[in-house]
């Protein structure tokens, strides 16, 4: 039997609630699409139930998991992605928090390096977004993962890939979107912010380059 920490879920139901609209203003969360996630403890999750339009939750829109996916104390159905958070927290103690959007920049993005595997970001000043990096003078790499509808398969495809080449802030899913996490919901949407302005960074270079 799970405690929940009531203080704990009011703090994240309102983060996750906070995230949603600001997402789908910006047009990252088309349709139902798109999930977030808050870690209450090192047994719990607060995550978006399934089917909900991300701009407009409610909190009755957020639901508790373990760390297994398995609904606590309630019978409504999670994210169909919900494996891929528990996976994100058991891999990390220290996170606080995942998002996953599914903008027009990280779609096509996803899609155009599909094939690679990765994204390369390199030389960019808004890099120092990113925890952990201090200067413009490096690169990150994003795996791109191909999409499956078997999130337990996707989730243990990413933790072998994690084996040999460490996953510090994110991986696309192609034609699907982003995962990034953070230490909080206050880190994790700096990430994306960051990743969303990059990937159009890149977009529009290759528009130039042609």
């Amino acid at each position: 039997m799970h405690t929940i920490d009531s203080k704990a879920l009011e703090r994240a139901v309102h983060d996750i609630i906070f995230a949603g609209r600001e997402f789908s203003s910006r047009g990252w969360t088309p349709a139902t699409s798109s999930n977030f996630s808050v870690r209450l403890s090192p047994e719990l999750l607060a995550v978006t139930v399934s089917g909900k339009d991300k701009g407009a939750l409610t909190p009755s829109d957020v639901m508790v998991v373990d760390m297994a996916g398995a609904p606590v104390n309630d019978t409504r159905r999670p994210s169909a992605e919900t494996l891929l958070h528990c996976h994100a927290y058991r891999s990390r103690p220290d996170l606080g928090a995942v998002v996953h959007t599914h903008s027009l920049a990280q779609t096509i993005v996803s899609k155009l390096f599909a094939e690679q595997g990765y994204v390369e970001l390199g030389d960019y000043e808004l890099l120092k977004a990113f925890s952990g990096t201090a200067t413009h003078e490096t690169s990150i790499r994003i795996p791109v993962f191909a999409n499956t509808q078997d999130m337990q398969a996707l989730a243990t495809r990413i933790g072998e890939h994690e084996k040999s080449s460490p996953i510090p802030h994110g991986y696309l899913i192609d034609g699907h979107g982003i995962y990034t996490w953070g230490k909080d919901m206050s880190e994790a949407r700096r990430q994306l912010d960051a990743f969303e302005f990059l990937f159009q960074c890149e977009l529009e270079l290759r528009k130039l380059r042609r």
